[in-house]
């Protein structure tokens, strides 16, 4: 082979390296490009919904300062996989809920009941805003597995936030359609839970977490009078 065809093949070799070499770079800066965005375009999409909720975005209470008030919010799995979902609340020394979890199956829906105790006002006024807040989560669940609230901790990167529940408080001595379906979803909810009282065991699913929600939040209450007790005693000493 002639010196200048060696050359010149040498030179056509090192000029493909390095032309790969450029395009390398440009193809990973590509992919991550891509990637960002279309993580960003996911992130910008409206997150798909779980849960239909009756009523959607508030929890209605009789206004009766001194007593124990009662909401219901209806709930209902309209995925084609099972779902969990969770209560919370930023008063949960003065809320529960009942269940305050549990796992639908695809289409059922479920009537939870909501306590809160209504506190007196001051200067006899009715609240007109309040800061109390519900929130509902929702995560797919695989199979026919049981529920336990410590599965949104474990797994909170799948968790979904349905909806954030303002409190709003109604009349009791004035009839208006939010206070007639309010009524109708307690009784509603009540024969249920009657329903699944005089039921076998083995008759169908039970909504786990009934029942232990009441004994829990009476735990937590006395606990807390315990120690502000406690706390009372040392400081007279």
């Amino acid at each position: 082979m002639a010196i200048g065809e060696e050359r010149q093949e040498s030179q056509s070799q090192s000029e493909g390296k390095v032309w790969n070499l450029l395009k390398l770079p440009f193809r990973h800066s590509t992919a991550s490009t891509s990637n960002s965005v279309s993580s960003l375009a996911r992130s910008l999409l409206p997150t798909r919904r779980r849960l239909k909720l009756d009523p959607s975005n508030k929890l209605y209470f009789p206004y009766e300062p001194g007593k124990q008030a009662k909401s219901a919010i209806r709930i209902k799995n309209t995925s084609k996989s099972n779902v969990a979902f969770k209560f919370q609340t930023n008063a949960p020394k003065s809320c529960f809920m009942r269940p305050p979890g549990g796992i639908l199956t695809p289409g059922e829906s479920i009537v939870a009941i909501v306590f809160k105790f209504v506190e007196p006002p001051q200067n006899n006024e009715k609240p007109e805003k309040t800061g109390l807040k519900f929130k509902i989560m929702s995560m797919k669940v695989k199979g026919s597995i049981d529920y336990v609230p410590e599965m949104f901790g474990e797994l909170k990167d799948q968790v979904t936030v349905e909806q954030i529940l303002q409190v709003v408080f109604l009349d009791p001595e004035r009839n208006s359609p939010a206070l007639e379906k309010l009524r109708l979803q307690l009784a509603e909810a009540n024969a249920a839970a009657e329903a699944r009282k005089r039921a076998p065991e083995d008759a169908g699913p039970r909504i786990l977490g009934e029942g232990l929600v009441i004994d829990e939040w009476k735990e937590r209450r006395e606990r807390y009078l315990a120690k502000q007790q406690s706390e009372m005693v040392m400081d007279s000493i």
